[in-house]
């Protein structure tokens, strides 16, 4: 799909149902929550190994706020001091966590529409496609530590867009990061709320899984990632749904 095609998409996109979404989550939640929880395993451990190398390399964030002293200017510097320091390991676990979440939103479309399944985490490391994560991994952190600079609400709206940058990468991987990025702000920002809500409700349930210790919580918590699945595909359908012509444009979507 291009990149006009699919922003004409957006812009045409109706109202969607809270209620319909949230059904959606779950049942498909019931098959890949083993899928999801092997994801955040390698998502955490990517992390933790980076989170070893830029500690010993002098470079992890600093952690002596109580040494400092607890007051607004004190806090205020620790915060910026932190957020600016944690740039280079931030941006390499952002590029990998994109991937390994492009991965599972790949294994996710596989499960829903009953194609067979390749339990390919890291399908998008290959190097056609890591240079390209790269990048939208520097833009996600640069517009996340923009946003941090300016506290509270800034974060919390750029928090639904950037949500949007693995899926939207994941199915069409052939579109520029810069195309990538504007369609995930665009679809953000017209289901923002939709898109809040669902992130919040869904981020409560899947951290219900604390009861069962830190396991539990790997089981559960990866219901967050559903709802942007599914407003992805009730906005733009998918590839195998639709007919294109020569030209590219759409003739006929069946979803």
């Amino acid at each position: 799909m291009t990149y006009e095609f699919l922003l004409n998409k957006i812009q045409r996109s109706k109202a969607l149902d809270f209620g319909v979404v949230f059904d959606q989550v779950i049942a498909l939640f019931k098959k890949v929550y083993l899928k999801g929880c092997i994801m955040l395993l390698i998502t955490m451990a990517m992390a933790f190994l980076v989170n070893i190398v830029f500690t010993a390399i002098g470079l992890a964030p600093k952690n002596d706020l109580m040494t400092a002293g607890i007051d607004l200017d004190s806090f205020f510097e620790f915060w910026v001091s932190n957020v600016i320091y944690s740039i280079p390991q931030t941006i390499l676990i952002t590029t990998l966590s994109t991937g390994l979440i492009a991965g599972f939103y790949k294994i996710c479309k596989q499960t829903d529409l009953g194609d067979p399944v390749v339990d390919d985490y890291f399908y998008f490391f290959k190097k056609d496609y890591f240079s390209k994560m790269l990048t939208l991994g520097m833009i996600s952190t640069g517009i996340s530590v923009l946003a941090q600079l300016l506290f509270f609400i800034p974060v919390l709206y750029v928090f639904v867009p950037l949500s949007y940058f693995a899926i939207i990468f994941s199915n069409n991987p052939e579109l520029s990061e810069i195309e990538i990025v504007k369609l995930s702000f665009a679809l953000g920002h017209k289901k923002w709320f939709l898109s809040f809500g669902l992130l919040f409700v869904f981020g409560l349930l899947g951290a219900l899984g604390i009861v069962l210790c830190v396991f539990g919580i790997l089981l559960t918590i990866s219901v967050v990632y559903l709802p942007i699945y599914f407003i992805y595909k009730d906005v733009f359908g998918f590839d195998a749904n639709t007919e294109f012509g020569e030209t590219g444009v759409n003739k006929k979507i069946d979803y």
